[in-house]
């Protein structure tokens, strides 16, 4: 799938109208913006003008049959559009697991260390009047590093 394609199909199915409007072409098989809009709370107008989207992005393919024009799912750029979608989801479950692992090993890592012995500013570091938060020494003595 080329990358331009791809930012329409997601164009498409980012709207929920237009999802719930594929379930229904999915339901038929095949049907008319004036089937579509009796079943779905759109007008009509609304229908057509999903169904453009829809088109364009390759997910339905229109059919001239007399006055009418008849939609119909094209399964094998649905079968697509999912594996791009899975694929996707995919990638963000490992980098979401990624940060839950890095996160987990900090909060072991500041469950373990004792204290006031983080060696910097901190949430658990407090001035000599009870303030949290207050930057200690830093490296050179004062606080807020060497002496100039």
């Amino acid at each position: 799938m080329i990358e331009g394609s791809e930012e329409q199909l997601w164009a498409a199915v980012a709207e929920p109208g237009r999802r719930r409007l594929l379930d229904s072409l999915v339901t038929h098989g095949e049907a008319t913006p004036t089937t579509l809009a009796a079943e779905l709370p759109f007008s009509r107008q609304a229908v057509s003008k999903h169904l453009a989207v829809l088109v364009d992005a390759g997910l339905v393919t229109p059919r001239r049959e007399g006055r009418e024009v008849r939609y119909t799912i094209q399964p094998d750029r649905l079968h697509a559009a999912a594996a791009a979608m899975l694929t996707t989801a995919n990638r963000w479950n490992a980098r979401l697991q990624a940060i839950k692992r890095i996160a987990e090993a900090l909060h072991r890592a500041d469950q373990a260390t004792p204290e006031g012995s983080h060696g910097g500013a901190g949430p658990d570091r407090r001035s000599a009047n009870g303030e949290a938060g207050i930057p200690g020494p830093g490296p050179g003595g004062g606080p807020s590093g060497p002496s100039a």
